[in-house]
């Protein structure tokens, strides 16, 4: 019920404020700008779900090898213990943990193109265990909040834009990002398990969120203390050989057991087509309402008004020209990594503004299109109060990294 009325009011807001536009400041093209940004905005979305085709029949092919190849029971045993007590409607040592740890390990390193795949994969094995199938369960519920607070550890694209930028360090931004992520991960967390009744004092949780912390702390101090301009190749080159050495190993094992590799990867590829269509209609829905809304001039007004307010406190101001970042990565990944170029080019990628820009957009996900696509491909329409504990998350990494850049930056 959430989502339906905010995709309304992303519309009848939009409308309002360029009817205002054309009334009083005769605006003559606004309305011209609104339907133009519909046609290219659910271009956008087929684009978009189009690029996912190849990606998803390639990482749901290799999960298939991995679930043949016993790589993934595996991995749901180490993590069983842990993830039984988050998501306790799901049956211990069940295929799903694998898929889950896959794509939150895909996410903490900052590779999108293999986490949104292995994240569709663990949603239609969570969707097999729901009993009312267009209510999203739980497990489900759980899984997409942890998904949208955005875990990065290593954020190789937002140092990439950085370097490209001219910027002296570009990898001065990563303890930041890691920390906001953490706390929004911490928040999302916490509102879900109060949803839900989920003891997080429970001696395993603590265990398995201790190790992750002490893991977090050593990766801190270790990026701290050799060369910066190390941090950004030896981020990059750890991800991608952990990645391809998790592909080595599905293929591997499934050979050791004599699976035939070729033809269980063709069968798990074979539903990735069928996942990217069904995406379509949910993906260009979202990206419809939020292009309408921004190009009505709804998202400058939200922002600038909160700047005014911010002003009449007597709080230092100066993060406010990075809001936009803030703001847009919630509704869109590729616009806020628009506006996060825009500020670094505008104000220099080591302005404070630029850094600022820089945490906001590594510091939260895109919790609507998550929604749409992850909920969208099992055919959820209920979300219940996913989009809540979603959005407090978001919420809590925005508020963390302001902190965090202040304490950093100013």
């Amino acid at each position: 019920m959430v989502l339906n009325y905010l995709w309304a009011t992303f519309f009848l807001v939009a409308f309002a404020i360029a009817l205002f536009q054309l009334i009083f400041f005769n605006d003559t093209e606004i309305f011209q700008k609104l339907v133009a940004s519909t046609f290219d905005n659910a271009k956008l979305g087929f684009e978009i779900s189009l690029g996912l085709t190849g990606v998803m029949t390639l990482w749901l092919g290799l999960m298939k090898v991995g679930e043949k190849g016993g790589v993934v029971a595996i991995l749901a045993r180490l993590v069983g213990p842990f993830f039984h007590r988050l998501f306790p409607e799901i049956p211990n040592r069940h295929p799903v943990f694998g898929s889950i740890l896959m794509n939150f390990s895909a996410n903490m390193l900052g590779l999108d193109n293999a986490a949104t795949p292995l994240g569709l994969k663990a949603m239609k094995e969570m969707q097999e265990l729901n009993p009312d199938k267009d209510t999203a369960s739980n497990a489900q519920i759980m899984f997409l909040v942890l998904n949208t607070s955005g875990l990065t550890i290593i954020p190789i694209s937002i140092m990439v834009f950085r370097a490209q930028l001219g910027a002296v360090d570009p990898s001065d931004v990563f303890i930041p990002i890691l920390l906001a992520t953490f706390f929004a991960t911490l928040v999302g967390l916490i509102a879900v398990a109060l949803y839900q009744r989920i003891n997080l004092f429970d001696k395993v949780i603590l265990a398995y969120l201790g190790t992750l912390l002490l893991l977090i702390c050593g990766l801190m101090y270790y990026f701290s203390v050799i060369p910066q301009e190390q941090v950004s190749v030896i981020s990059t080159v750890a991800s991608n050989v952990i990645l391809f050495s998790i592909i080595i190993s599905f293929i591997g094992l499934a050979l050791v057991r004599k699976v035939n590799v070729y033809d269980a990867f063709i069968e798990g590829a074979k539903e990735g087509f069928s996942v990217a269509i069904t995406i379509i209609p949910y993906l260009v829905a979202i990206l419809v309402a939020i292009g309408v809304f921004r190009t009505s001039g709804a998202l400058d007004m939200l922002v600038n008004g909160i700047a005014y307010l911010i002003g009449l406190t007597g709080v230092n101001t100066d993060f406010v020209p990075a809001l936009p970042v803030a703001f847009m990565k919630p509704l869109s990944g590729s616009g806020a990594r628009g506006l996060m170029v825009e500020a670094m080019t505008n104000y220099g990628a080591d302005s404070f503004v630029g850094r600022m820009a820089s945490v906001f957009q590594g510091s939260t996900e895109t919790t609507f299109y998550i929604l749409a696509v992850y909920f969208g491909s099992v055919g959820i329409r209920k979300s219940r109060y996913a989009l809540t504990c979603g959005l407090l998350a978001d919420l809590a990494g925005i508020i963390a990294a302001i902190f965090i850049a202040y304490l950093f930056f100013h």
